[in-house]
């Protein structure tokens, strides 16, 4: 079996882990709109990326088999029972949230291969579904059966983590509207709107197992994996075709969004407001894509962001050097390679 193949097998079997915990933690209740909607995104898809790495976390820590079958109840360092795979479906939850919020904010169609939430049912109950997912992810964070003070930090954690994605959120819409944005700048926002929530998921294990002293670097690998992650989805929307990215290529450079590259074209003199000629998502063509990121190629800005990634890759791969030496650990850093390697 190669790298990657145990890579995508151990997010695979982690994703079921989570759905069948999903469908458990969050069931279609009254009003079942309501419901529905909340978990219209989450039964749609999605590859689970930052539950899986929570999961990997806990198995690193307490020196568990990854290829396991069961993380419902888990050894901590005091030998109580935590259920850990609680926590990875509050993340998830989070992660929801924040979609179905985003695809609101930016008026996008698509998201997942099916359209979103607010075009399935509507605007107002698109906000409601992901409030619901907002408060039911702190609700679950709680079932963990984690010591009090653990569970509290845990709580806490998530809290600030939530706090700073809408930070990022709301430099990510000022930035559309600001003349100059520099690299400094949008990789701080990068770090908010993206990498704390990857960040909160590494780091998570670790506070709620009682592994104290591998909180920081836990933390520090997930903030470094989230900036790459992100950097390659901003690549991935000008590169991937949009059946499969599951919503239109290119729609960043139509919308305006700053992004590494885009920012990098700017200091070379590219005129990056004028590279594509439609002004909406419905509008633009193939053709106007492949001729901006050829533009955006001969600039060095496509290269530049490729080599960013894989530089916050190394170092959030060093981080994981305070964790025990097993299979669970080699997991982590195989998929922050992942992350820049994938292809949607």
């Amino acid at each position: 079996m190669t790298r990657q193949q145990a890579v995508e097998e151990t997010i695979a079997r982690c994703r079921q882990q989570v759905n069948d915990a999903i469908t458990e933690d969050l069931p279609v209740e009254h009003p079942e709109r309501l419901y529905e909607a909340s978990r219209y995104l989450l039964d749609a898809g999605g590859k689970r990326l930052r539950p899986t790495i929570l999961l990997l976390g806990a198995d690193a820590l307490a020196d568990v088999d990854p290829d396991s079958e069961s993380y419902r109840q888990f050894p901590a360092a005091d030998s109580k029972a935590v259920d850990v795979l609680s926590a990875a479906v509050s993340i998830e939850i989070i992660q929801s949230f924040t979609l179905i919020h985003d695809d609101i904010m930016d008026d996008d169609d698509m998201r997942r291969g099916v359209p979103a939430v607010h075009r399935e049912y509507d605007v107002s109950t698109a906000i409601l579904a992901g409030d619901t997912l907002y408060s039911k992810a702190f609700e679950n964070i709680l079932r963990t059966g984690a010591p009090p003070d653990r569970s509290v930090r845990a709580l806490s954690e998530l809290a600030t983590t939530c706090t700073e994605i809408c930070e990022g959120q709301s430099l990510d819409i000022e930035f559309e509207t600001r003349e100059s944005v520099a690299p400094e700048d949008y990789l701080e926002m990068v770090e908010l709107k993206t990498a704390v929530l990857y960040a909160a998921a590494a780091s998570i294990p670790a506070v709620l197992l009682g592994y104290n002293d591998a909180v920081d670097p836990l933390h520090s690998y997930g903030l470094s994996i989230g900036r790459a992650f992100q950097i390659q989805d901003d690549l991935l929307d000008l590169t991937t075709p949009t059946e499969k990215l599951g919503k239109q290529r290119g729609s960043d450079l139509v919308e305006n969004k700053q992004t590494l590259i885009t920012v990098h074209a700017r200091k070379q003199g590219v005129d990056v407001d004028n590279l594509v000629e439609s002004d909406s998502v419905d509008a633009v063509s193939e053709a106007e894509i492949e001729q901006a990121v050829g533009v955006l190629e001969d600039a060095g800005s496509i290269e530049y962001a490729r080599e960013t990634a894989r530089e916050f890759v190394a170092n959030g791969k060093a981080q994981l050097d305070a964790l025990p030496d097993n299979e669970a650990n080699d997991r982590l850093l195989d998929i922050a390679d992942y992350l820049v390697e994938r292809e949607y």
